[in-house]
């Protein structure tokens, strides 16, 4: 209850989660209020006229005629889940590594450390890019592709921590009533890194959505008809001399998005390492 105090009491939190909810409504919901779909193109519209807040692009089209209002928001949705989807992948696969690997310690503990060595050394974006070019571009493999080698550092994080943990009194408690060790990582251990994977999932999604967001503008990510954030990004890159608006506005909203995300985490972050929280 004084931890839920602190974060009520902080401002700048407040101020950064009211403003990213109004960008997840308008994400979410945007797209209904308008009369286009997200892949149509408008034939009958003059695909060069600037967005107009009386006409009929909100924020202009694309170089195809298709209505930008929608395909912002569009891509929002599919940017903003490729990030919850592959942050959610890497807090599974870092915690239980990390939370086996502190708490069995020794040999094993050695062993699964040093495979996160190795990792850690291997270029992270290139050893993406190689998963896409590989094997396909389908979007269930880009949640895949960035969940699963983004763990590492939740990985060390929940091992630290759980180095601390396993000298706890309830910890010995649990071995004296008989639990075995997986029974007692996923019952005591993890439920104890709560607060900490709150605060990593806080700084890790605008990680991915910035990956993510790298991966469409080199044209690995999502492919068309499909869109994202980075996608538009790159297509309004190619447009920024005649029609400034196709990079302005999916820009800004990855840009604001992004800076909310890190508002937020470092803003949690302050609060945990708080003395007397």
């Amino acid at each position: 209850m004084n931890g839920a105090r602190i974060l009520l009491a902080d401002r700048r939190l407040l101020a950064a989660a009211l403003a990213l909810a109004v960008v997840l409504v308008l994400v979410l919901v945007g797209p209904w209020f308008s009369p286009y779909a997200c892949d149509e193109i408008d034939f009958a519209g003059d695909w060069s006229a600037p967005p107009s807040a009386s006409g009929a692009h909100w924020f202009g089209t694309d170089s195809l005629g298709r209505d930008l209002f929608v395909r912002t928001l569009c891509g929002g949705r599919l940017s903003l889940l490729v990030g919850l989807v592959s942050t959610l992948v890497s807090l599974a696969v870092g915690v239980a590594w990390g939370a086996l690997a502190g708490y069995r310690g020794g040999r094993l503990d050695q062993t699964m450390m040093r495979v996160v060595d190795v990792l850690y050394a291997l270029p992270f974006m290139f050893f993406v890019i190689v998963l896409m070019v590989l094997f396909s571009r389908h979007l269930l493999l880009i949640f895949i592709a960035i969940g699963a080698v983004n763990w590492l550092d939740m990985a060390r994080v929940a091992r630290g921590q759980t180095l601390a943990l396993r000298q706890r009194e309830f910890v010995a408690a649990a071995r004296l009533s008989g639990l075995d060790d997986l029974q007692i990582v996923r019952r005591h251990i993890v439920p104890n890194l709560a607060g900490l994977v709150v605060i990593y999932a806080a700084l890790t999604l605008p990680q991915v959505i910035l990956i993510e967001s790298f991966l469409s503008f080199l044209g690995l990510g999502v492919q068309e008809p499909a869109t994202s954030w980075g996608a538009l990004v790159n297509d309004g890159a190619r447009e920024m001399e005649s029609a400034p608006w196709s990079l302005l506005f999916p820009a800004g909203f990855l840009t604001t998005t992004l800076l909310l995300l890190n508002v937020i985490a470092e803003r949690l972050r302050a609060a945990l390492e708080r003395p007397g929280r």
